[in-house]
């Protein structure tokens, strides 16, 4: 049994009563002090961990004045403060031993867009993609371009002066912006926009803070002209944060958002942001390169920039065998064949137009210089003209960063050295040299990069809880340093300088000292963000090497126990699964709760602690779990009742770990989309093992847990029990219980069908003609019981084909058993399981199951069994009906009539990439072109939706994207759902029955 766990309390807080403080201040927002909120908020996607005494969610400005209000107060003054955006900083950016400002949960508003003058003010907390789907409508967007556009907040953006892709067509965030709204520590209130020199004048003389900032830098503009020309260099990606190279702006209007922008909150809080848009490129097309080597691919770039492409990234082959493991492959694999072998390198060139002839004219010009060079230097290439092929190919590109991560074993890349920019002339010698000094460190890495801007991104391969490991990090930046200075360039080229900013005097020189009254100006009792870019006087900058490391934190788990828990201590913190978009299928928790506990990320953090935690005290948690398979049930229920009831162990940290471990949906969208591939329904099922041996289950656990072996029971008293679950009497009852919705049993059963029980013996006993005309079903128990109808289309479908179907005998998958922990006896079914199919596949015949998230269990869950995994394949029904495509055509009986759309489950979607392009491979070769509907998850998962704890979460997951899709179809409209849980949901909430594609299949077939 695993013990209590304590958690030790923030003791960073200089004065008590800050929070309480606030509060009577009338901060309105949220305030998080858990040891759950400050773990999760310890890290981002930097290698450092640093623990804040507090977070802070504000509702609006007012709640940010309130805070640097009650900040300045004399007992509060010393507590330093740091803004946060989507958390995705390299460099360690928002960390702080502080109070954290997290505008993103709530400051998240679209205020204005104008269309006509093309300007859009939006919250701190807008994510870029969120912004720009709303300006779809208009024909606009907001330009700078990111790898993580789907989580990045404008406010991070605009501290971080933001920038990727097409940087050298549209610049940087900096040039996008035409107003900051900040709150500054004296809780000024302020418009930062450009100003003429009357403006300006007027501004200086003011005797406040405002007027301090505005000559302080003013003077440096003016005094140091000269200096800032010869030392800033003339890079696209030029020096972010106190840019005091164009505080002048061309027009010669003075502009302070030059200051503003890229100083990572150490200057001021940004409330608003009034930014500059521009219209979509009406045409876009992206021609794919391959080349035998990356140094040939990144040679080969700068010509490929000098013919006028919009952008121009290079990949190189580490980055690329990794992309070729990955969800979004199999929808991009042919525009990057083999035929000559695997390439080692690509470049990927983005050719823009106003009119489709200008756009194949473009491509003419590039294509033919390819082709016309005194040396072709490629092996081949392939255009992507349509808007979903250019938008898969950039999607690759932008997992790039999170997909380094997904190499297995201890040893991954990491980011430190990761955005140096040189002049583009010199890159190609650069990352000869940057390459050279990494091979002589001993270090694998993976590289690829804005090449037409001269960005690279490099992330060297280390185990940070190794003791030869850790000083490679400051031996290989010193080194970075020195070659990125030797090529005129600069560290920072898009990421921000964070933790590395001890480097800022180095690369300022003498101008130093004018980033510090800058500093000064803004921020004299040093509070926001401190230690990094700039300090007001002799304070110390941040060091790469003293800031502590994820890496000691994970020496103590120790590698074998990190392994043991499906990748949750190696989540490296790239954020995807921060996506806004509702109708993507990772993370529903999170999209629903906007709490960054309920996130794969936020989850993976709390497990690493929770396991630090319990090896401190000398716990294996491995070994707990053995004990607690052989340890005696009755004892340990009588231990689990008195800690249950034990006033003692409520302040266990296991508690926090297992309220963010409840409202996961278990749809496993995070084994399939995670870049590192960090899969919570399979640490959190070995967490909740161990959790409930020490405490009691609630009610409904046993009741949902052995679902499938009381079914056949619920089915003989089906009357009895379809009082309880439709009438109000009986959900009533059963809400005491933790559970709701439940469905009505059907009348309908499966003994009428007259198909046999499929027995291995039997089957071997036939011809080998017989046997390859037969297929035999494996039903799930929910979709037996409560939509049967679906195992009969598959029978008729199969008949309709000429196949001889059969029923596999009564099994128990254990799925639900797995996602709530019972490991045990999900081990001891999954075995028995395993067997009987295993006999059943030995025979030869295509076994097929139904419902897409039991039918997968056995390719995931079954894998990891203790006794060996199962050998037997069962397929989905579309892999089945896919290798019979052509008897499907010739079955065909009448052609549809209507628009046919659908809903594919979560689980096969995204941990099976092939599954929705077989589903349109089946429905084409019945003369069908499918339409998939753009949704995410339906709320209900499994058992998710259908317990009381989890179903506002349920249902409000299900209106975000399923209800229009259901409601609001066109007439004549077809719309199917894969997944059984899927159509229970709908039917629970809007009343209609919607079909399984073989419904529709079997109706197709005559």
């Amino acid at each position: 049994m695993i013990p209590r766990i304590k958690t030790r309390e923030s003791s960073l807080l200089p004065g008590a009563g800050v929070f309480e403080r606030l509060l009577e201040a009338g901060f309105a927002g949220d305030i998080e002090t858990s040891a759950a909120s400050r773990t999760v908020l310890s890290t981002d996607n930097s290698i450092y961990q640093v623990e804040p005494a507090g977070i802070l969610f504000p509702k609006d400005i007012e709640d940010m004045k309130t805070v640097m209000r009650v900040l300045s107060e004399d007992p509060f003054r010393g507590l330093r403060v740091v803004a946060r955006g989507g958390g995705t900083g390299t460099n360690g950016q928002s960390l702080t031993d502080g109070l954290v400002v997290d505008c993103s949960r709530h400051m998240n508003r679209i205020l204005e867009i104008d269309p006509v003058r093309r300007v859009a003010r939006v919250e701190a907390g807008v994510v870029k993609d969120q912004l720009n789907r709303v300006l779809e409508d208009h024909g606009l967007f907001f330009a700078p371009e990111l790898s993580t556009s789907n989580r990045a907040t404008i406010g991070g953006m605009v501290s971080t002066d933001a920038c990727g892709q097409g940087s050298c067509l549209y610049g940087k965030t900096s040039n996008h912006v035409l107003g900051l709204r900040i709150v500054l520590t004296d809780a000024t209130d302020w418009w930062s926009r450009p100003l003429d020199d009357v403006s300006l004048a007027e501004i200086k003389s003011r005797g406040d803070r405002v007027g301090e900032i505005h000559r302080t830098v003013d003077g440096i503009a003016r005094g140091k002209r000269e200096r800032i020309e010869e030392i800033f260099p003339r890079l696209n990606r030029y020096m972010t944060g106190y840019d005091l190279a164009h505080i002048r702006r061309e027009d010669g209007r003075f502009d302070l958002n030059a200051i503003m922008c890229g100083s990572e909150g150490t200057l001021a809080m940004i409330a608003e942001i009034e930014l500059n848009l521009l219209p979509i490129p009406k045409y876009a097309a992206l021609v794919n390169i391959r080349y035998d080597d990356f140094n040939t691919a990144l040679e080969d770039a700068r010509s490929l920039t000098a013919l006028n492409v919009a952008s121009v990234e290079t990949i190189d082959e580490k980055v690329l065998g990794l992309a070729k493991d990955d969800i979004v492959w199999s929808g991009i694999a042919r525009f990057f064949p083999d035929p000559r072998g695997a390439a080692n390198g690509i470049n990927i060139a983005e050719v823009l137009a106003d009119e489709p002839m200008e756009l194949e004219q473009k491509l003419m010009a590039v294509t033919s210089a390819l082709a016309g060079a005194d040396v072709v230097r490629n092996i081949g290439l392939t255009i992507a003209r349509e808007k979903a092929d250019v938008e898969a190919i950039w999607a690759m590109r932008k997992r790039a960063v999170g997909l380094l991560g997904s190499v297995e074993g201890p040893v991954r890349p990491v980011a430190f050295v990761e955005d140096t920019a040189v002049p583009p002339d010199n890159l190609a010698a650069y990352i000869r040299e940057f390459r050279a000094l990494l091979d002589a460190a001993g270090v694998s890495y993976g590289m690829f990069g804005h090449v037409d801007a001269g960005v690279l991104h490099v992330r060297p391969a280390l185990d940070l809880t190794r003791d030869d490991h850790v000083p490679l990090i400051r031996e290989i930046t010193d080194a970075v340093v020195a070659l990125t200075r030797k090529h005129g360039g600069v560290l920072w080229g898009e990421h921000g300088k964070g933790v590395r900013s001890e480097y800022v005097p180095e690369f300022f020189e003498d101008l130093y000292p004018s980033l510090q009254q800058i500093k000064k100006a803004f921020d004299p009792e040093n509070r926001l963000n401190p230690g990094k870019i700039a300090t007001p006087g002799d304070g110390a900058l941040m060091k790469i090497d003293e800031v502590p490391l994820r890496g000691s934190v994970d020496r103590i788990i120790g590698n074998e126990i990190r392994a043991a828990f499906d990748n949750a201590a190696y989540c490296n913190g790239n954020g995807a699964c921060f996506d806004f978009d509702e109708t993507s299928p990772m993370c529903p928790s999170y999209k629903a709760t906007r709490n960054r506990l309920h996130s794969p990320k936020g989850r993976a953090a709390l497990m690493r602690e929770w396991l630090r935690l319990l090896v401190e005290q000398g716990i294996d948690p491995r070994k707990e779990a053995v004990r607690l398979r052989n340890s005696n049930k009755a004892i340990g229920f009588i231990r689990r009742a008195f800690n249950s009831l034990n006033p003692a162990n409520r302040s266990d940290f296991s508690h926090e770990v297992r309220a963010a471990m409840d409202t996961c949906l278990a749809c496993k969208a995070c084994a399939g989309q995670c870049p590192v591939k960090v899969s919570v329904p399979a640490f959190r099922s070995r967490f909740l093992n161990l959790y409930y041996g020490r405490y009691l289950r609630p009610l409904k656990d046993p009741l949902v847990a052995g679902i499938e072996t009381t079914l056949p029971l619920m089915a003989q008293i089906r009357p009895l029990y379809n009082l309880l679950s439709g009438t109000a009497a009986g959900r009533a009852a059963m809400k005491l219980v933790g559970l709701t919705a439940l469905p009505k049993m059907p009348p309908a059963s499966l003994a009428g069908l007259g198909v046999p029980v499929a027995d291995a013996e039997q089957i071997v006993t036939m011809s080998s003609e017989a046997r390859a005309r037969t297929v035999v079903f494996v039903p799930d128990a929910f979709t037996a019981h409560f939509d049967p109808k679906v195992v009969v289309a598959a029978v008729e479908v199969a008949r309709k084909l000429g196949l001889v179907p059969l029923i596999a005998p009564p099994l128990t998958n254990g799925k639900a058993l797995h996602v709530h922990g019972y490991l045990d006896r999900f081990e001891k079914a999954a075995v028995a399981t395993s067997r009987s199919l295993d006999r059943l596949a030995k025979t030869g015949v295509p076994l097929v199951g139904l419902d897409p998230s039991m039918t997968l269990a056995y390719r995931s869950e079954y894998k990891t069994l203790r006794k060996g995994p199962s050998h037997a394949s069962v397929l989905l029904p579309q892999e089945w009906l896919a290798a019979n495509g052509r008897n499907l055509a010739e079955a065909i009986r009448r052609q549809a009539g209507a628009t046919v759309r659908l809903l594919p489950h979560c689980t096969e979607r995204t941990n099976m990439p092939s599954a929705v392009a077989q589903w349109k491979a089946v429905f084409r070769s019945l003369g069908i072109e499918l339409q998939v509907a753009a949704a995410g998850c339906c709320g209900m998962a499994g058992t998710f939706g259908h317990e009381v704890r989890n179903r506002e979460i349920s249902e409000k997951l299900y209106a975000m994207s399923w209800a229009e899709q259901i409601t609001a179809g066109e007439e004549g409209t077809v719309v199917m759902a894969s997944g059984y849980s899927c159509r229970s949901q709908v039917k629970e909430i809007d009343r209609r029955t919607i079909p399984h594609p073989l419904e529709v299949i079997r109706d197709l077939l005559g």
